[in-house]
């Protein structure tokens, strides 16, 4: 049998992270088996669905590096194919026309609420044998439902969950046409399902009830039933459903803070599935070890932290100019000025292999080399306060003096010249180093001396000094 996955998103809305694990696994289970992926738009929520959310779920794909081997393909394009589906439950025997109206469908589950019972369609409308089916009344275009068995049980082996049950009297008959003839979700997925020859269906297990219908629609059709494994869901870092109050949950939004996409990614193929104790994996290892069986049933906590170490990870391994490239719109946002040459890509190329070590974001590295795109500093009210004193001042006047004289601004002669302000003035690196810092970068923290002296050049750290002495009083 050759697998086919399939990721289908409804564009209501952004792609969010659980979304992404699941276009992860399927996308991965369907490259570990050597299969194929087709992408699905299940757009047929005609109010709630956008092109903007569909763009926005597109922009999140191809951030991700996902592609895919089919599609994408929207529903809203194959009403036709749906409707000859609905017709031919119709024929069969296994759908039927139900003219309730709005009012009495409430009274339903007004009745259904006072007994303390699940709501649900009390199969007025439903032929069997021997009824006798109400007066069809004027006026009201009807609705199509599937005839759910109302006997046994439906019943499927999930690969994650293992066997899941539920007894048929507790499903009733769903519409799968509105009165507008539109078609609904459950039947939808799987008419395309059965038309695009889907062998696995991988999603949330907030899916598993729509499950057991679906299954039963497989079966009135005559075509075979997937594969189905549900995914637990993912907590919060507190534990509670991860949700907008736990900050970025959107994937582009994981963009916009500065993550790299094979960060996220990696992230996000540990999030319920493990491969021994390896936290950190290529692509092409996922690939090579993912399987249904190591994925957990139980749901998966966010961990923040992990993220940011994995990023930072990912951000030292990465080739510093090509990190270079991907900061630029960063450094944009900063109001910084970027351009397309080699000098000032060389001298960002080197802005970024001094800092990387010292950051977790893209966003964190293009605060932190702010300071070399810019004119004016911003200085560290603290680090002013400490570091820019009457005791320090002396010692910026004689690294003006000693630094002044430095013909070859490279590192050998600048690590010398720092070395013989200590000597001259017979203090430690401590009292040189950190006003130091703190006049030419605008706080305590940056790479060697000699390595933030090279880099901020010899005319802005003249500059920046002398700035520094005018504000001790």
């Amino acid at each position: 049998m050759m697998v086919k996955t399939r990721f289908a998103p409804s564009p209501t809305g952004y792609l969010h992270i659980g979304g992404a694990r699941t276009a992860l696994f399927s996308h991965l289970f369907a490259l570990h088996n050597k299969g194929t992926t087709v992408l699905r738009i299940e757009d047929t929520d005609l109010e709630r669905s956008t092109p903007e959310a569909v763009a926005a779920i597109m922009e999140s794909l191809e951030w991700l590096g996902f592609q895919y081997d089919e599609g994408p393909y929207y529903q809203t394009k194959r009403f036709d194919r749906y409707k000859e589906v609905v017709a031919e439950l119709l024929e069969k025997g296994h759908a039927y026309y139900c003219y309730c109206t709005p009012e009495e469908l409430a009274e339903m589950r007004a009745k259904a609420e006072a007994k303390k019972e699940k709501p649900r369609y009390d199969g007025t409308w439903r032929p069997e044998p021997g009824k006798t089916l109400p007066e069809i009344p004027e006026g009201v275009s009807p609705v199509v439902r599937f005839k759910n068995p109302q006997v046994g049980v439906t019943s499927f082996t999930d690969l994650v969950h293992g066997n899941l049950s539920v007894q048929n009297s507790e499903l009733d008959d769903l519409i799968i046409a509105r009165s507008d003839g539109s078609p609904t979700y459950n039947f939808c997925v799987v008419v395309d399902d059965v038309d695009m020859e889907i062998t696995h269906v991988i999603r949330g297990d907030d899916h598993i009830n729509n499950t057991y219908r679906q299954v039963n629609i497989f079966k009135a059709l005559g075509k075979p039933v997937p594969h189905f494994a549900h995914l637990a869901m993912i907590l919060g870092d507190d534990g509670q459903k991860l949700s907008k109050r736990h900050g970025a949950v959107g994937v582009m939004e994981y963009y916009e803070r500065g993550f790299l996409p094979e960060a996220v990614i990696n992230y996000l193929v540990r999030l319920g599935w493990s491969h021994g104790d390896q936290e950190i994996f290529t692509f092409e290892e996922m690939v090579k070890y993912f399987d249904l069986k190591n994925v957990s049933k139980s749901a998966s906590a966010f961990n923040t932290s992990k993220l940011l170490w994995l990023n930072q990870h990912y951000m030292i391994e990465k080739n510093p100019a090509e990190l270079g490239q991907l900061l630029k719109p960063f450094l944009k946002k900063l109001g910084i000025q970027t351009e397309t040459s080699p000098e000032f890509d060389n001298f960002l190329t080197k802005a970024v292999e001094a800092h990387v070590k010292r950051s977790e974001t893209l966003v964190e590295l293009a605060e932190m080399i702010q300071y070399l795109f810019v004119d004016e500093i911003e200085i560290d009210e603290a680090a002013k306060a400490k570091q820019l004193t009457s005791a320090s001042k002396p010692v910026l006047e004689e690294l003006v003096r000693v630094l002044s004289d430095v013909t070859t601004w490279e590192h050998a002669e600048l690590d010398a010249a720092v070395k013989a302000v200590t000597k001259n003035l017979e203090i430690g690196m401590g009292k040189v180093g950190m006003p130091l810092r703190t006049a030419i970068v605008g706080r305590t923290n940056s790479p060697n001396l000699d390595e933030t002296l090279y880099l901020v050049g010899k005319e802005r750290t003249l500059e920046r000094l002398e700035k520094a002495i005018n504000l001790i009083d």
